[in-house]
């Protein structure tokens, strides 16, 4: 594995006509260390830490089986309208001062437009005046590219839309939109100007070769960040018995999708909690971002504990 890490740093990349499929059982201290060395030498030791708020929450008319917010499950998510400018600008500003690169506003829904799409341009002006140095995310789902273009004029710099799985696996998880659907949005997001954070959730009974597919996909692309979500079942939704997957498939998941998006930011979202030492493996397995605090509907990690674990594993920070 680290000749392969070595070609992969002196330039080789992986695609769909190699064949991958040692990568599922090849030796898993082998992989990780391969995955590591392509980390810290093609990205260095700069950590990148991602905070996100749930601008909207619940009743979204889509029928994604992992999501909580989904109308079609039976949950007791919280439900409300758009919150209000104050409240973005000021968890904005809260997190700026514990040291988190980028801040993201999600919102549950098919997309965001009317008076809502108005309230968050107002919003997102807001915080970039705000924090003129926090990096500005955003995640309002199937948004026109007319939209996407305000919301660049307002102060965000990168779109999230994730692709969830492979193509194959997709109408398995989601029939009320299609892949094809979420690669024209990567696409629109990237013509109004935006750079694009798309990954997916792993653990929705996918097999290697979805994640594999999904991976090369992310890389035929160029995507630059990739958030890596490893499903927590939540009751009363379709996956809310789905068996958790092993620390061991989540290691070998992440190294994989260094070794293929070598430059990228492999970014650890939901699924840290599975780790006792707060995902610090993960950061030895190829990753080198994190979603940090709370997650839109399970609990993540907290920031100042990131930034400690992830200071001691020799990665450097924003300044506080």
């Amino acid at each position: 594995m680290l000749n392969l890490a070595k070609q992969i740093i002196e330039g080789r990349r992986l695609t769909a006509t190699d064949d991958l499929s040692f990568f599922i059982d090849t030796d898993l201290n082998e992989l990780c260390e391969g995955a590591d060395l392509i980390r810290k030498t093609l990205c260095g030791s700069t950590v990148d830490l991602c905070s996100i708020i749930n601008g909207r929450g619940g009743k979204c008319s889509e029928n994604c089986k992992f999501c909580a917010q989904s109308a079609h499950s039976h949950t007791n998510c919280d439900v409300y309208g758009f919150l209000s400018t104050e409240e973005f600008v000021n968890d904005c500003r809260r997190v700026s001062q514990k040291g988190v690169n980028r801040y993201s506003i999600v919102t549950a829904g098919r997309t965001l437009a009317g008076a809502d799409l108005e309230k968050a341009i107002e919003t997102y002006r807001a915080m970039h005046e705000a924090c003129p140095d926090m990096i500005l995310c955003a995640s309002h789902g199937l948004m026109k590219k007319e939209d996407l273009v305000r919301l660049k004029e307002a102060g965000v710099s990168m779109y999230h839309t994730n692709v969830e799985t492979s193509e194959r696996y997709f109408s398995e998880i989601c029939t009320t939109h299609t892949y094809k659907d979420k690669i024209e949005e990567i696409r629109s997001a990237r013509s109004a100007g935006l750079t694009v954070c798309s990954g997916g959730i792993l653990g929705m009974g996918e097999t290697w070769q979805d994640r594999l597919d999904m991976a090369l996909l992310l890389s035929k692309m160029e995507i630059t960040s990739i958030p890596l979500n490893f499903l927590i079942p939540v009751k009363g939704t379709p996956l809310g018995s789905r068996p958790r997957l092993s620390q061991e498939e989540i290691l070998r998941i992440v190294a994989i999708f260094r070794y293929i998006n070598p430059t990228a930011w492999i970014r650890i979202a939901a699924g840290r909690s599975y780790f006792d030492d707060g995902g610090a493996m993960l950061f030895r397995a190829g990753a080198n971002a994190a979603l940090t605090g709370d997650m839109l509907t399970t609990v993540g990690n907290n920031t100042s504990q990131d930034r400690d674990m992830l200071a001691g594993m020799g990665f450097q920070l924003k300044n506080l």
